[in-house]
């Protein structure tokens, strides 16, 4: 594989001037303004018979405006400046590549390196519109040093409100960010924000890889959003798609040239057979400069601190991970099914990244447990800092669905939390955005149902169900963020239970707004109970803040015990102790450690406990092994 990576490399340094230079690219490609306010553009369409560019600006005259035909597919075209100096084509008019095909039909397409597309409320379709501003939006504050411990919180800028609508950029900045920032969390992972026609998608329907989705406000709206966070201190991930891309072909890169491949491997192999998605072919050069640039585009104009690589899974294997199983074996791996030019694709990201933008941080949404995923490239390694955990909110999952709680398995939660290669970082959760969307359930949705509804008042009676519900979500987030990993990420809303699920407007629901927004406001009714679980989740993420166990190395587990449901481990100098008895409290319980003082406590009145615990109290060991440790208390 490294030696793939390497004559890969070796090729674009020989051809190209170097990696630096090769994803460059998206300052050349589309329709750029030129210094002198002439016009240059740059389009790859191999099967093309013609390549010509019509809008607003020549009043859509097919053929007045065409391209050069260069070599390896490519096409070039140059339009002057006006006398004046002024632009021939104005910011903000309308584009279209026309492109004769092979058979000689005209196709209209949006360039897949435009900037900026909109779609009017009386269209199906999106539009291309030139972006260039007379000033475009000036950052003003540095990106965070790279952290050392991650915490996450997965945001959609559309669902940020609690009002039924798409929400906006300025109302993330503004409303959104500095409650992330209050909650503790230092990073935020931002997901559909490369345009895509369909909102219900979720993001990951692509149409313009090079767009900032302008369903939620202009470019230079998401480029103060991110200078925001960044003066909070917050680092910015964008939710990267380079996994597949949509099958639209009138605002998307299918078909750009009329032909079936292009970007695309061509029949079957191009076509993801669950997603209904075009997939790329990773060993075609202009593939490979057009994701690289992508990914160059969005950390330099944007300033985006790194990437979450989506669909991994499906990149790595020929058979995309559909009704394929991982058990571990390395069989699974390494073979014929392995697809080694996406494997090779990610490693030039990886290194690219890290080689112009060290401070960049990526992460891979793995199910497989491809070893060495997130190794440097260097070794062989797929040079990512993260990947997901992924079996950790299925186990979740499991136990609440499938067992009583009197049979939940501590030595089964443990092995899941700590079953990990040690020398490869992993990003723990308990739920993600996949556990929020409709015809799923949310932790606190499952622990406690139709309840929320009725009984999550403070004037209502504390039901069995209710109680349970509250304590098990607290004591689930701080298991998985204590042992789970060495990075924690929670969905936007999940930290105080959001109750319902989350589904965007789609002709099944009549195009409701209803469930596809966070309603942030119960958090703020002291009425209602979601505020000790906001609350918990605000101290829990402080506490990591002040004692940092995600950067420390793993926790030494001191006791599982089956019978009496505790879990004991020390991590980052602190102990941590759950009772997941549903009945069964314990006094004078003997754990190791030296000096124990209370730091967090999901009995705490502030978090909807009981209180039963007196937090000025400290105990002190004694000379007394237990747990293959000398010294332990009672507690």
């Amino acid at each position: 594989r490294y030696s793939l990576f390497h004559n890969r490399l070796k090729n674009i340094e020989e051809n190209e001037g170097g990696l630096d230079k090769f994803s460059e690219s998206y300052k050349i490609f589309g329709v750029n303004q030129l210094p002198d306010g002439g016009i240059y553009g740059k389009e790859w369409a191999p099967g093309a018979e013609a390549v010509f560019l019509a809008g607003d600006f020549n009043g859509w005259n097919p053929f007045s405006h065409p391209y050069k035909k260069m070599e390896y597919g490519k096409w070039e075209l140059f339009i002057p400046a006006g006398e004046d100096g002024r632009s021939p084509v104005p910011h903000g008019s309308k584009l279209k590549v026309v492109i004769r095909a092979q058979n000689g039909e005209l196709l209209y397409r949006i360039s897949p390196w435009a900037r900026y597309v909109v779609r009017d409320e009386d269209k199906v379709n999106y539009d291309w519109v030139h972006w260039n501003p007379p000033q475009s939006y000036i950052h003003k504050h540095p990106s965070p040093k790279r952290l050392k411990s991650l915490r996450i919180y997965e945001s959609h800028v559309g669902i940020a409100s609690p009002e039924g609508k798409v929400a906006s950029y300025k109302n993330f900045t503004y409303n959104v960010l500095p409650r992330i920032k209050d909650l503790g969390y230092n990073c935020v992972q931002l997901m559909a924000i490369m345009e895509h026609a369909y909102y219900a998608s979720f993001g990951y329907q692509v149409t313009s890889f090079f767009a900032a989705s302008s369903r939620y406000g202009t470019p230079d709206d998401l480029k103060e959003m991110i200078d925001v966070a960044h003066s909070m201190g917050i680092t910015v991930l964008l939710d990267v798609v380079h996994s597949h891309a949509s099958k639209n072909s009138e605002d998307g890169l299918n078909k750009f040239d009329g032909s079936d491949s292009c970007f695309f491997h061509s029949g079957p192999k191009g076509t993801h057979q669950l997603w209904d998605s075009r997939l790329f072919d990773y060993a075609n050069w202009e593939v490979l400069r057009f994701l690289l640039s992508n990914l160059r585009m969005w950390i330099e104009d944007y300033r985006f601190d790194g990437f979450r690589f989506d669909g991994v899974t499906s990149m790595l294997y020929h058979h995309h991970g559909i009704g394929t199983g991982f058990s571990g074996d390395y069989n699974e791996y390494f073979g014929l099914h392995v697809d080694e030019d996406a494997l090779c694709y990610l490693m030039l990201a990886n290194h690219m990244i890290k080689f112009l933008h060290p401070e960049c941080i990526t992460i891979a949404e793995d199910v497989s447990g491809m070893p060495a995923l997130c190794r440097p490239v260097a070794e062989g390694g797929g040079g990512f800092d993260y990947r997901l955990a992924m079996a950790i909110p299925d186990k979740w999952i499991q136990i609440i669905k499938e067992l009583k709680d009197e049979d939940w398995n501590m030595g089964n939660i443990v092995h899941t939390l700590t079953n990990r290669r040690h020398e490869e970082k992993y990003i723990a959760y308990a739920e993600s955005h996949d556990q929020a969307l409709v015809g799923d359930k949310t932790l606190a949705f499952r622990l406690m149902d139709a309840e929320m509804y009725t009984n999550m008042s403070v004037l209502s009676p504390l039901t069995p169900v209710i109680d349970r519900g509250i304590q098990l979500h607290k004591m689930i987030r701080l298991i998985t963020h204590a042992l789970g990993g060495e990075s924690y990420l929670n969905f936007m809303g999940n930290e105080f239970g959001h109750p319902e699920w989350l589904d965007f407007p789609r002709k099944g629901n009549n195009e409701s707004y209803h469930y596809a927004r966070r309603q942030f406001n119960l958090t703020e009714d002291h009425l209602l109970r979601y505020r000790f679980l906001n609350a918990f989740d605000r101290d829990m993420n402080k506490l990591e803040e002040r004692f940092g166990w995600l950067a420390s190395p793993q926790a030494y587990v001191s006791e599982k015990h089956e019978s009496n449901k505790v879990i004991a481990f020390e991590r980052a100098g602190l102990i941590f102790i759950f009772n997941f008895h549903p009945y069964q409290s314990y006094v004078d319980y003997r754990v190791v450690n030296f000096k124990y003082k209370i730091l967090l406590d999901s009995d705490a009145a502030e978090y909807g406990g009981h209180q039963r615990l007196d937090h000025s109290t400290e105990y002190f060991s004694e000379e007394y092994c237990h747990n293959y440790r000398p010294n332990s208390l009672l507690v």
